[in-house]
């Protein structure tokens, strides 16, 4: 068996805390029933505040990629679900360092478990552009390097995060993306290993959506984006705001 590195060194561990999470630990919180429902759930969101290197959320996001290939009709239905799956995960991260493997890891879990579902359903192995772009995309704007207890990212400004309310239309996932601060989230309970889990087992992180007129009822809004099939949302069009 290899050994875990959970520390990088001393001085880190002074200075700001940090201990990584053995794997054994992550497999046996996401294993109890509570958070395992939510976990099996697409759309449930999961928010780790010190994500360090992504043990959680790379893990959290193997296995809600499984029962998005499980549960998936079509290879677009799959492609679709996966990135649902992928959407509804958020981390912050303090250190520079760990914060670039976050995403990488996070980028390289997802490529590696859609290749494998292609796999699964026959399919050719090399996976479609925009699926990849739009995965990298949702990573890039749900992984944010900041201070948790500050609400500030690494340059004094508000943490903002972004919402991917989803629908179906004509078959497929379409997304309806808006941003908020973090300081406006309503926040769960924090576990002793960092993973927020509020009172329902769920981490509700934004408020209220209406399918049936795609609005996103927010406070603090930032940027509104034009509704787009979940596939598409690499291409990050704005709303023009300046029209009547």
């Amino acid at each position: 068996m290899t050994d875990e590195r959970l520390i990088k060194s001393a001085d880190r561990v002074k200075d700001v805390g940090e201990v990584f999470t053995p794997k054994r630990i992550v497999d046996l919180m996401l294993d109890q029933p509570e958070i395992s429902a939510k976990v099996n759930d697409l759309t449930a969101t999961f928010l780790e505040p010190s994500a360090g290197e992504g043990a959680f959320l790379t893990e959290i996001l193997t296995r809600k990629m499984q029962v998005a290939l499980e549960g998936s009709t079509s290879v677009d239905n799959y492609e679709d679900r996966i990135l649902l799956g992928l959407s509804s995960l958020y981390g912050i991260e303090l250190m520079e360092d760990n914060y670039r493997m976050l995403r990488h890891n996070l980028y390289q879990t997802f490529a590696v478990n859609y290749l494998r579902g292609l796999k699964a359903k026959g399919q050719p192995e090399h996976g479609k552009p925009k699926v990849l772009k739009s995965a990298k995309a949702i990573i890039f704007a749900n992984m944010v390097q900041g201070n948790t207890l500050t609400y500030k990212n690494v340059h004094d400004q508000p943490i903002v995060f972004s919402e991917w309310a989803s629908y179906k239309q004509e078959g497929r996932i379409w997304v309806k993306r808006t941003t908020q601060t973090f300081e406006s989230i309503v926040e769960g309970e924090q576990t002793d290993n960092g993973l927020v889990v509020p009172k329902d087992s769920q981490l509700d992180l934004f408020t209220d959506f209406d399918p049936d007129t795609h609005e996103v009822k927010s406070k603090d809004s930032y940027l509104q984006y034009k509704p787009v099939q979940i596939v598409d949302v690499y291409k990050e069009e704005l709303v023009d705001t300046n029209k009547e």
